[in-house]
């Protein structure tokens, strides 16, 4: 069968008068294809630009793959001096506390007394856009945590999605290229929805779990404190007698899942590009401290073994009702940084930063990004010195023979500057193989090879598994979210070739698909390397409506309100939700605020030009009579209650704002989510409602 890689609109880039050149102006060799043969930088020629060299399909990445090195390394040092990835990020301060001991699977000194505090820093990002870029891109997000423990650093670097895009760390370059701005044009900027990302996607059978996640609401979180996170990779945990458990990492948000609709999150990044950054700031400011639970899936050889994916493999995961999580702590942020640059900007994450009773597993992604990491912070950073910065340096006492280089700070004295050697102990470390490091002694003996595993090759069932777990209306998001993508798409082959893997997927979202960009044809099936297996079932954890919070607390309602609100309504209004631990904020037609009718001022948290509906979790409409005429000439207020319909949040409403609801175009629409404020007992009734935080069934709505 043709490689679809090799079709005109490829090669004719390539034509016999424009065969690349050399620096001498010598011509470069071509493949069979007619294309220019693919080359390191040194000028040897390319086998194999898939996989990187590893012992045995199933074993570790070798170090001596030049190939690999060099790609990563090019890759690592392209950006001076923002992350290549990342780029956007923010970061808080905390500890994580210990629910018991974990002795009996790791030596890890932070797991092995109840109670005990680890300090922390939280990162949390965007991956594709720049540092410019706005918090609601559709985007994977980065969820990256530093333990400064007793022994150590240890960098639990994962994401809110718990697979990847690709499975082999040598196609990492590519795949971010991919979904960077296009380099001859430059944009667009932190989006996906262009041709590169789709084209490299259509060819990568491998990416389509990855993309069913992406293209859910998991992409557009409420915010940071509502987002689960994950290590991603299979990790080894080694206890005291050496004997290994393979786990997997978790953290659950005490707070539930939460997302945001795609139509909103478009108008929140024009509202407040900033969003994400400055709920995190808030609550922490407001002693709201966000909190996540750490878990783990523990499993043996055996389980690996019979499990039906393989474990190393970063585009799958392990259902937690095949293996339950075991909770093993708790993480708090309790603390905002005190300068951006000094901590979040210079916090320097390495998937390499674990201790002892931590170790890898032979994930060729992970011993990848395990070179990778360490090498971008020579170039972002400026120095090998990097942990010399105080967010960077553990908290434990530390002690090496690494001395000079750009900006060392903290050079070791005296005379010793090697070893081994014969001098005294006096500033003169040893290496303690009662404490010390010891990797897991893995068996590998097997020859050296570019290939993978054919434990890799299903790259359908668990994506399908994904799709049928959703609800209804989490699947039409993942449909209107393709559409959306594709029709960004000016290449048509593109778009049919993604129909086709959608067909391996379910027949209904790729038929939906199909008829949303009015294909010409419908295109066949993609071919697979493993038939897609329709008897793994729903997987309930995998949807965020499903896993909803049961409260409505560390959420806002925005009460758009004017002169004369009632004083008792208002009053209530802010008991209830401070009784349930959210936040009521006013917006008014002039930043500095009303007067109630009782006579007493409130400053107004937002102007309503500046506070759209889109801000709030829940909105309440209080208007006097007076400021619901008023109110009904403002385009801004008619579009603070259309889009609250639309995005099918909870309406609270008084009498006098129905002529309001008549000009947004949405009174003869209301329903179980338009709930009465017309006294202070109604309040309670409210606020419990907005504990579902959408009133899903709402019809017609999100425009």
């Amino acid at each position: 069968m043709a490689d679809p890689r090799d079709d005109a609109r490829t090669t004719a880039r390539y034509g016999e008068a424009e065969v690349p050149v050399g620096p001498g102006g010598e011509t470069h060799q071509t493949t069979q294809g007619g294309h220019p043969t693919m080359t390191t930088q040194q000028g040897v020629p390319v086998a194999d630009d898939q996989n990187s060299l590893r012992a045995g399909a199933r074993g570790p990445t070798l170090l001596e793959d030049f190939h690999f090195r060099e790609k990563l390394f090019h890759f690592d040092h392209e950006r001076i001096p923002e992350r290549v990835v990342h780029a956007r990020g923010y970061g808080a301060h905390g500890y994580f506390e210990n629910y018991g001991s974990l002795s009996d699977v790791t030596r890890a000194d932070l797991f092995q007394r109840k109670g005990e505090k680890t300090p922390v820093f939280v990162r949390f990002s965007t991956v594709a856009g720049s540092k410019g870029s706005p918090d609601l891109a559709r985007d994977v997000r980065g969820f990256a945590v530093k333990f400064y423990t007793k022994q150590g650093n240890w960098d639990l670097v994962g994401n809110n999605m718990p697979v990847f895009f690709i499975q082999d760390a040598i196609k990492f370059p590519d795949m971010v290229h991919s979904v960077k701005p296009e380099p001859d044009r430059d944009f667009p900027q932190a989006q996906s929805a262009h041709d590169n990302f789709w084209d490299f996607i259509s060819l990568s059978p491998e990416s389509m779990h990855m993309i069913m996640w992406i293209m859910s609401d998991r992409a557009i979180p409420r915010s940071f404190r509502f987002m689960e996170g994950f290590g991603v990779h299979t990790f080894r945990l080694v206890n005291a007698e050496g004997k290994s458990t393979f786990v997997k990492f978790h953290w659950k948000p005490k707070q539930g899942l939460q997302s945001v609709v795609w139509n909103e999150a478009v108008k929140i990044n024009g509202a407040d590009p900033d969003f994400h950054r400055r709920d995190l700031w808030d609550a922490i400011e407001m002693g709201d401290y966000p909190e996540w639970e750490l878990g783990l899936q523990l499993f043996d050889e055996a389980f690996a073994d019979r499990f039906d994916f393989e474990v190393l493999d970063a585009t799958k995961l392990i259902p937690e009702e095949v293996l339950p999580i075991r909770p093993i702590g708790r993480m708090v942020l309790d603390r905002r940084v005190d300068n951006f640059f000094a901590e979040t900007e210079q916090v320097a994450f390495c998937t390499q930063n674990v201790v002892p009773g931590i170790d890898f597993s032979d994930d060729p992604l992970l011993q990848g990004r395990n070179f990778s990491y360490l090498d971008t912070q020579l170039k972002r950073l400026g120095s090998p010195n990097f942990t010399h910065i105080p967010i960077n340096a553990p908290k434990c006492p530390f002690a090496s023979l690494q001395q000079d280089g750009h900006m060392a700070m903290h050079n070791p004295k005296g005379r010793v500057n090697y070893e081994p050697n014969s001098w005294g102990p006096e500033n003169n470390p040893r290496e303690d193989p009662a404490q010390g490091y010891r990797s897991y002694p893995a068996a590998t003996g097997s020859p050296r090879l570019r290939i993978r595993s054919e434990t890799f090759a299903d790259h359908y069932s668990q994506a399908r598994q994904f799709y049928i777990s959703q609800a209804p209306i989490e699947q039409t998001h993942i449909a209107n979210a393709l559409t959306f993508e594709l029709s960004k798409v000016q290449t048509p082959a593109i778009r049919a070739r993604m129909v086709a893997h959608l067909l391996n997927i379910d027949a209904d979202l790729a038929n939906t698909v199909a008829k949303n960009l009015r294909l010409e044809t419908m295109p066949q099936p993609a071919t697979a390397a493993r038939p897609t297996r329709k008897d793994l079932k729903p997987s309930p954890a995998l949807s965020i409506i499903q896993n909803g919070p049961k409260t409505f607390a560390g959420r806002k309602v925005g009460a758009l309100v004017t002169d004369g609100v009632d004083a008792d309504v208002l009053a209530a209004l802010r008991k209830s939700l401070k009784s349930e631990g959210a936040t009521l904020v006013l917006v008014a037609p002039e930043v500095g605020g009303v007067t109630d009718s009782a006579g007493t001022p409130h400053p107004a948290g937002e102007k309503l030009e500046g506070g759209p509906s889109v801000l709030f979790d829940a909105v309440a409409l209080l208007p006097s009579a007076d400021g619901a005429t008023l109110l009904t000439k403002l385009p801004a207020a008619r579009d603070f209650v259309a889009d609250a319909f639309a995005h099918r949040k909870f309406i609270g409403h008084a009498a006098a704002a129905t002529p309001l609801l008549e000009k947004a175009g949405v009174a003869n629409a209301v329903d179980a989510g338009f709930l009465p404020l017309d006294r202070p007992a109604d309040c309670d009734a409210f606020v419990a409602a907005c504990r579902k935080l959408r009133f899903w069934d709402r019809a017609d709505a999100e425009r």
